[in-house]
This record gives C-alpha cells, structure tokens and sequence, in this order.
C-alpha cells in the first residue's frame, strides 16, 4: 500500500530493534524526533503516521503533540507504544510485547488505510456536495461488551457514558449482534476460559469482515498471535480499559463514516452518510416513484414504520444503521424528522412485511445506550398498498396506526 510521508518516531531512547522490520515492509522511511521537539517535527516533516515510545520524559508534552496530530487533515493516525496510563483521546495503544514487529506493521497499515479512505472523500467532496457528518464519530459507534464477570456492569457503564453499547453474555449471542448489525468494536471481558477467548479471536480472524475491528481483551494473557491488527490486551480498571479502547474504536467508526460518505458521494448525494440509509428528499422521491409503478403494474407494495422515544435519537440511528445492513437489495428506507425509520418493501404482500418488520425490530431491541440504559423498543406499524391509495395516503395512514398503536 502506498503512503505519502514517512514515519515519525518519536522517543528519547534509542531506537527499538523492531523498527527495523518497517524497512523491510516498504512503510519508511523513519524520521526520529525526541519528545521536545515532536510537535514541531509534525509540522516540518508531514508525516503520514507518528509513532510514539511512552518511556522516559514523554508527559510534559504529550498533551500538546496529541493536539497538534488532531489537527492534521486527513487523518493521522498516532500510534502509542507500551502506555502504561491512560491515553489522549487520538492515541491508539499498541503493547510490543514479544517484540513482535508484524502485529505492529498490521496495526500501521490498517490506520493508514483509515487515511487513505479520508484523503479520498476530501478529494471528491466538492463534486458531490456531500457534508461530512459533524462532531466525534465515536458518539455514533457500538461496541459490542462479552462478558460474564463482576467487571462486565461496570464496563458497561464506563464504555455507555461516550457509545452505544450492545451487551453479550455469551459467545453464541456475540456472534448473532456481529451478523446483524454494524460494530466498531469488540470487548472480550472476564467469565471465559482461555480456550474459549481463542476460538473466539480465532474465528473472528478468519473473517474478512471482522478483520480489521477493535478487539480488547480485558482478562487473559494472549498467548497466540492472531491476524487481528487491531486487537490489544487492556487490563485494569474499567475506566482505564474504556479510555485506552476509544481510541480505536472512534478510528474505525471514523472508517465507517468515511465509507458511507463514500458511497453518498457515488449516488450522487441521495445517501445520508450517517445512517446508510436515503436522505429523506430522495425517500420521497422514490416512495411516490414506487407507488405510481406499483399500481400501474399490480403486485404488493408495504411500508413499515418503526417509531422511537423522540427523546431517543440514538436509537433512531441505531435503527436506521441496523436496516441499511439487513434490508434486501430491493428495499429502500429513511430516517424521517419524526424521530422513526421507514422501510419500503418491493414486491411484497401485507403478511411477509409484518414478518420481516417483526424479525428486525427484535434485532433492533437488544440495544442499550448510555449511562440509562435507553432500551430501543420501536412502535411498529406495517400497511399495504391498495388500489385508491397514493404514496401521500398510505404514508399518512402508516402514522395514524402508529399513534394508535402507541396510545
């Protein structure tokens, strides 16, 4: 993979042998700056990774180097070797232990595909219109908590204060959340053997689609190394195990944002990159567009309407994100001003929409979010097209089940 700018290493203390292997791999050339003068080497040598060494006189300016790199466009992944405290909020951790230096090119080469992704959607921004989404992707992330310990309530709460968190107790459970819906993020706490943990990181590994997702390990030591360039051990406090995990998480919800921006800027801006789903003008659009087809042609046209808490607008999201994964190809759906989520279903008569409606509020209702535990039940309302209906019609009948339906 190509990257523009060299890698800048930033340490008081002698190189480290692994750099070397960096050579090796094509990822160079390595420039070293010591902790004084780090924030002003960012500047001077425009690198496209810093690599940091958290040994020595680092704290007096680490605060300042952080900010420096938050300011960098595109992104500039900043990667901190063997922290022993808590992080600044950019800073992904990275233990050397075993002095293994692939599990470190694979940790550099996944952010600098983080890079490439923004470096791309800044280029094509302006041909498109699309506004990337405001404020820290990580306040839209999941995480996915697997736990089973006296840590597992308390984990919860420290990673629910800045995500949503979607809970697990086992293995079995974790595996049906990662099929359905969108994570960025996985904590493996206490409550397995290390039997178990190794399947687990093993299966995970073996999926191209898990491959590159956070995965923090709270509880065992990690014996084998797996091809899971994001994956750290964090033990300690729940708090301390949230901070030094956010890091990574908000790196790959950053990647998930940038993507969904990427396929908005493709249709031409009728996408809304925070939810994958329509914005809500092409919704119309193509709702009035369906229905006119529909009764011309014959055949079934139903709507669902999953309605939350308007206080809740997480759970809109959550939804809206969980749909644009599970809905079929022919399906299209928007996140409405109201605070619900509607999905029209092509082809389809009454009976099998309030089916797949029902399958996918159940997904929908295993969400919590935050400190108060905002459980996402969703009202529900299906209808189907009939022979006088318009698209105005069936819309406004859809919302009046649902009032009903909530009342």
């Amino acid at each position: 993979m190509s990257q523009a700018g060299p890698i800048l290493f930033v340490s008081d203390a002698e190189r480290p042998a692994f750099l070397a292997a960096l050579d090796e791999a094509r990822l160079f050339p390595v420039v070293d700056s010591d902790w004084a003068s780090a924030a002003r080497a960012v500047e001077q040598v425009q690198p496209a990774v810093v690599l940091a060494a958290m040994s020595g006189e680092h704290e007096p300016h680490m605060a300042a180097l952080a900010t420096k790199i938050a300011d960098q466009s595109p992104y500039l992944p900043f990667v901190a070797l063997d922290a022993t405290g808590t992080l600044p909020h950019n800073a992904l951790p990275f233990s050397s232990r075993s002095g293994n230096s692939d599990r470190l090119i694979a940790r550099l080469r996944a952010a600098l595909r983080v890079r490439t992704l923004h470096a791309t959607v800044m280029r094509r921004q302006p041909e498109a219109k699309v506004a990337l989404p405001e404020g820290d992707p990580v306040r839209d992330a999941t995480v996915l908590l697997i736990g089973r310990g006296s840590a597992y309530p308390a984990l919860s709460v420290a990673l629910g204060e800045r995500v949503g968190v979607v809970g697990a107790l086992s293995i079995e459970a974790a595996a049906k959340h990662l099929n359905t819906r969108e994570i960025d993020g996985v904590v493996l706490a206490e409550g397995f053997t290390a039997r178990v943990t190794d399947a687990f990181l093993t299966v995970l590994a073996e999926d191209t689609r898990f491959r590159n997702l956070p995965v923090v390990v709270t509880a065992h030591q990690l014996a084998q190394s797996y091809d899971l360039p994001n994956l750290e051990l964090i033990p300690g406090e729940p708090a301390k195990v949230a901070a030094n995990a956010l890091p990574l998480i908000r790196q790959r919800a950053m990647e998930g944002q940038m993507s969904r921006t990427l396929r908005s800027i493709d249709a031409g801006g009728w996408l809304d990159p925070r939810s994958g789903l329509l914005t809500v003008e092409a919704f119309a659009r193509d709702f009035a567009k369906a229905v006119e087809q529909t009764l011309a042609r014959g055949g079934g046209l139903s709507v669902a309407r999953f309605a939350f808490d308007p206080g809740n607008s997480r759970a809109q999201l959550d939804a809206a994100r969980i749909l644009s994964r599970l809905m079929r190809q022919m399906d299209f759906g928007a996140a409405q001003k109201d605070g619900s989520v509607i999905v029209v279903f092509a082809e389809t008569d009454f009976r099998t929409a309030h089916m797949i409606a029902r399958r996918l509020s159940a997904v929908m209702r295993h969400t919590s979010n935050g400190k108060h535990e905002m459980r996402s039940d969703p009202v529900v309302s299906v209808d189907s097209l009939s022979p006088s209906d318009t698209a105005r019609s069936l819309l406004a009948r859809l919302s009046a089940d649902a009032s009903r339906a909530a009342s």
